[in-house]
């Protein structure tokens, strides 16, 4: 019995508890705040309030795959749907924390919402009781992570993001434990988080090259065998995900047209190509990073988060491999010497490898992010990526030694100045809470779409569980967005296929969804009413109709 609290009895290790617990409580307290700012409390956010459409794909999926193991119908675009099963354009690995919460625990509107904040203190309770830091770095730490709002935003959401927050927290967590104790357990850690989130977002891909190098270093030839094998694995999987689950989008998720370049107009041609590119959007991204300054532009916002968080890791990457060389060749020095006087002791030297095969390797990333942003994505939407490698940051930063103080302030100012001052663009930064309208129609929507509609259950998945979401529509001249925030309501298996007006209008007599979702006294609205569709429900700006 007296052995049972020998553990807790050492100072150290009590400790380490309390700073991992202190690390562990700050993300709830961080949303507790926030929605105490704004007179609410975490339990009145609202989904269904959100402008960010994102998130009812991924509500809705997860929704039926908690509750028939798959869609019974489709999610797609434009009526696309994946070659196996009924998933969107995203790999459904990217939501599993939701799913096995929702099989633990049930699945509303706040489950994923409470997933998210649950994930995030389970990652930094990890990552404390990893790392051991010191008082001065946890609250370095716990004030870098306040002041990076995109934290509460995104707990506060049905966006994904968290979830590759937390993994990533977690990897560099035993990432820097195994600088300092070198546990085959950790570097296998490493390898299956990476691994995990690679097949969730390909440019996570970057994060396997960590423990890639650390085997190498280790095994030499096995190693780079081995790390080529999980490497040649992880991709194949993920094109297996991506080819037979994965819906046709609206366009490419990402282009590789400077890559055909090379192909079509020869090795030079595909050069210019290529810098013509990088000239152009690099433009562009200075554009947007320069109103992030003046207007708190969202995209440019987080461009300039990310610019500072990779010069900081530049920089010190840098420092550190000149002083880690300095001492190393001192070291060596030091050894011949001793072995000429048969002396046989040898110098310790002075600067340690420490952190930096860690900060080289997120400034890696940070560079390679940075390309792939420019030459792959569409600048607004791929602004978003960035958050992961801006809250990895936040981690590692405060890790670093020299010069701690001066890295510290000019990345909580940044924060500050961006995530606070300037975040007034409700879109971007506001968490939805609950209306009084929006929950009347939502409660509508829920009883007359419970009574009559009914799920098809022959030949699952299929168009007959399919309700399309019109996008919009032209009324009185005008364009009008379709309330899609009502589908939330729809009945549990049913599958959302989002609809540009113009495929809907081209392909009126041929769609084959058993539903539609219009704009009230829209062009499509009364095509509806003159094919003799039945009208479900309606409310605010959204009916809905049986085909």
């Amino acid at each position: 019995m007296k052995h049972r609290f020998a553990w807790w009895k050492q100072p150290e290790n009590r400790m380490k508890l309390v700073k991992a617990a202190i690390m562990g409580v700050l993300p709830l307290l961080c949303c507790l705040v926030y929605c105490a700012f704004q007179g609410r409390g975490i339990g009145q956010v609202y989904l269904p309030n959100s402008e960010w459409n994102d998130e009812l794909f991924y509500f809705k999926q997860v929704e039926s795959i908690v509750n028939f193991g798959y869609p019974q119908g489709f999610f797609g675009f434009n009526e696309s749907h994946a070659l196996k099963l009924s998933f969107a354009a995203w790999s459904p690995v990217l939501v599993f924390p939701w799913i096995l919460w929702g099989l633990l625990f049930g699945w509303n509107l706040m489950s994923p919402i409470l997933c998210n904040i649950v994930l995030m203190m389970i990652a930094c309770f990890v990552f404390g009781w990893l790392v051991k830091p010191t008082w001065k770095q946890l609250g370095t730490w716990a004030a870098l992570f306040c002041l990076y709002t995109p934290f509460v935003r995104y707990m506060l959401s049905t966006m994904p993001e968290v979830i590759c927050f937390s993994l990533l927290i977690v990897f560099y967590g035993l990432a820097i434990t195994y600088q300092r104790d070198e546990r085959k357990g950790y570097l296998a850690g490493m390898f299956v988080l990476a691994a995990l989130l690679t097949l969730m977002r390909p440019y996570l891909l970057l994060f396997l090259l960590l423990p890639s190098y650390h085997l190498i270093r280790k095994q030499g030839w096995k190693g780079a065998l081995g790390a080529g094998g999980i490497f040649g694995v992880v991709l194949v999987l993920y094109w297996a995900i991506k080819h037979y689950l994965g819906a046709e989008y609206f366009a490419p998720l990402f282009f590789t047209d400077w890559v055909d370049a090379f192909f079509t107009q020869g090795i030079f041609g595909g050069l210019r190509y290529t810098l013509g590119k990088l000239y152009y959007m690099g433009a562009d991204f200075v554009h947007h990073t320069v109103q992030g300054f003046r207007t708190g532009l969202a995209s440019g916002a987080f461009f300039a988060g990310f610019l500072v968080c990779m010069g900081i890791l530049l920089v010190q990457s840098a420092r550190d491999l000149v002083a880690w060389c300095r001492d190393r060749k001192d070291k060596e020095d030091i050894e011949a010497e001793n072995r000429k006087d048969n002396n046989g002791t040898a110098c310790e030297g002075g600067v340690r490898n420490g952190l930096i095969a860690i900060e080289m390797h997120l400034a890696l990333c940070f560079v390679a992010m940075l390309f792939a942003l420019l030459l792959m994505y569409k600048l607004t939407e791929g602004s978003k990526h960035l958050l992961t490698f801006m809250a990895v940051a936040v981690f590692v930063i405060p890790m670093l030694r020299t010069r701690f103080s001066a890295k510290s302030i000019l990345l909580g100012v940044t924060f500050l100045y961006f995530y606070s001052i300037m975040a007034l663009d409700p879109y971007d930064y506001q968490v939805p809470f609950m209306t009084e309208q929006r929950a009347e129609s939502v409660e509508l929507w829920q009883q007359e779409t419970a009574e009559q509609m009914e799920l098809v259950a022959e030949g699952t998945p299929n168009f007959d569980n399919v309700v399309i979401w019109t996008f919009s529509d032209v009324v009185e001249g005008n364009s009008v967005n379709t309330q899609w925030q009502l589908l939330y309501a729809l009945p549990e298996g049913f599958g959302i296929s989002c609809c540009m007006p113009d495929y809907v209008k081209e392909n009126f007599d041929n769609l084959q969804a058993g539903y539609i979702c219009v704009v009230p006294g829209g062009e499509i609205e009364q095509m509806c009413t003159e094919a003799g569709y039945e009208k479900i429900v309606a409310a605010e700006n959204a009916v809905l109709y049986q085909r």
